[in-house]
């Protein structure tokens, strides 16, 4: 299994993570280059892409989570630009379907996990089942749980299997990353008001934001409880600060290059049988022109 690159905001794999620690604002390191910056890592990206489908040992799952307004959509979009559309996929889970309802909550997700030599992108994720639910309980009477399932184990008990699977999956060639787009309160605010003030940003506002809006506390704490429970080597978190979008994509994009470039990607090197069929593939074609 690979393990994460170091990074300053590498969530720890020892539960010492505080979400009053984590910063939300852009540490000047050169990575505020952004123009140029960008189409480098996004070039990059793109080759990286190449690779991996070319390989195909492979599988990379990165995990977008944040509150509203941080900019998920915004980085997944940026980031991804300028890589093949065919070797990714990405789908964003809200409110569970009366189908995903009469599975475990791990089905989703687990349904749309990429295959080998592609990309997947959860735009929020099974993650949701331990922060919305657990900030709002009242869920769960809608989740046709068992009468015996104790209310009070739960968030640990789904944070177990959460672990478990993305320990199964690390296994067996997928490379996880996870990123909670670490925006502040008064960033969020302040967003929120953008939205209200453009036109055509109106689309954008949901009046349901602002009421999630009061729970800022109770989201800090599963955030907090959620990343100490399931980050490690294998599936790491990263808290990314998200007040300023640029810089916030800039690391993004170069964690995700890090870590491609550290599992040791290659194209297929051809085997005695290939290079023979490859020689007279060769002399065929050769002598076409000749007739």
């Amino acid at each position: 299994m690979f393990e994460a690159p170091e990074s300053p905001y590498l969530v720890p794999f020892d539960g010492s993570f505080s979400v009053a620690d984590a910063t939300t604002t852009a540490v000047t390191d050169g990575h505020r280059h952004k123009g140029k910056h960008r189409k480098n890592a996004t070039e990059k990206l793109n080759q990286l892409q190449r690779v991996l489908a070319a390989g195909d040992r492979h599988a990379v799952l990165l995990v977008f989570q944040a509150m509203d307004a941080a900019g998920k959509d915004s980085t997944i979009r940026a980031v991804m630009q300028g890589v093949d559309p065919s070797g990714c996929q990405v789908f964003s889970f809200k409110k569970p379907s009366s189908l995903e309802l009469d599975h475990d909550f791990l089905w989703r997700t687990t349904c749309r996990l990429p295959e080998r030599g592609r990309i997947g992108i959860f735009n929020r994720s099974q993650y949701e089942e331990v922060l919305v639910v657990r900030v709002h309980p009242q869920i769960l009477a809608s989740q046709k749980l068992p009468r015996e399932l104790s209310l009070e184990n739960v968030w640990n008990e789904r944070l177990q299997s959460i672990r478990e699977q993305e320990e199964h999956l690390a296994r067996n060639g997928t490379v996880i990353l996870k990123f909670w787009l670490n925006v502040s309160k008064d960033e969020q605010k302040r967003r929120f008001l953008a939205r209200l003030d453009n036109p055509a940003k109106n689309w954008k506002y949901e009046p349901r934001d602002v009421v999630e809006r009061r729970h800022w506390d109770d989201y800090m704490l599963a955030y907090e409880d959620a990343l100490n429970a399931t980050s490690r080597p294998w599936a790491p978190w990263y808290a990314i600060p998200a007040d300023d979008k640029s810089y916030m994509r800039a690391r993004v994009a170069n964690t995700i290059i890090d870590t491609l470039e550290s599992i040791g990607l290659k194209y297929p090197e051809p085997s005695a049988d290939d290079r023979q069929e490859f020689a007279e593939s060769r002399a065929e074609l050769e002598g076409d022109a000749k007739r």
